[in-house]
């Protein structure tokens, strides 16, 4: 025979406490209004420190993220992973068709999680579109490659922990390019590579106005965005 399931009195009120600070959060997230990308990483990576335990950090980015949504930054994503990873860390999001529809959809409330895999060179656009950057980057462990680009309407900054995207035209072996780009002072690896383009990842924060870049292979190429690592 079943039994019906006790009720614990203190455990309720924890968890009242619990939902009453979260909506209490909510509502004063929404009266801040918006903030900048490298700005929300900060605060996020100080709560990670204060908390002292590893254990706890993919808590404290998941419940991040979805404050985040709930505070009104919607997600859209484009592509299975990037509706994994964003259901993952935001909650529920609106899904489109293709990457060209999320970078259509990005407004200064709205970003775009977008794979990286499907063999599309979407990440190319972003040469030609300096309103849209990448500001974020999933997964977002130093030691996992990215397998989805957040992209948004503000311009991020240097966070103190950070990892810069580069998309060049080289036809030189991805090597070559990490070797030249090493002798210029920048560490490097490739990412992705389709259309005739191949995008990078550049430790650290590099702006798209370093002189370095200049002397890079490639006639077309940039720095297309940067996102924190936590």
């Amino acid at each position: 025979m079943l039994e019906e399931p006790s009720l614990d009195p203190t455990r309720q009120t924890l968890d009242g406490r619990l939902i009453d600070a979260l909506s209490a959060a909510l509502a004063h997230r929404a009266a801040a209004g918006p903030t900048s990308p490298d700005a929300e990483a900060l605060m996020l990576r100080g709560l990670i420190a204060q908390a002292g335990d590893p254990g706890r950090k993919a808590l404290l980015l998941a419940l991040f993220g979805r404050l985040s949504a709930q505070g009104g930054a919607a997600v859209i994503a484009a592509g299975p992973a990037a509706q994994t990873l964003a259901a993952d860390r935001f909650g529920p999001m609106q899904a489109v068709d293709s990457p060209e529809a999320a970078l259509d959809a990005v407004t200064p409330d709205t970003s775009a999680l977008i794979d990286l895999g499907g063999g599309r060179p979407w990440w190319g656009r972003l040469l030609a579109r300096p309103d849209l950057r990448v500001v974020g980057a999933l997964p977002d462990a130093p030691e996992t490659a990215p397998r989805a680009l957040l992209v948004g309407a503000a311009r991020p900054g240097p966070t103190g922990d950070d990892r810069t995207f580069w998309v060049t035209d080289a036809t030189l072996p991805d090597a070559r390019i990490v070797e030249t780009l090493a002798a210029l002072g920048l560490s490097a690896r490739p990412l992705a590579a389709s259309g005739g383009l191949k995008l990078f990842v550049l430790a650290g924060y590099v702006q798209g106005e370093d002189g370095r870049l200049d002397q890079a292979p490639g006639s077309l190429k940039g720095v297309i965005g940067a996102a924190p690592v936590f």
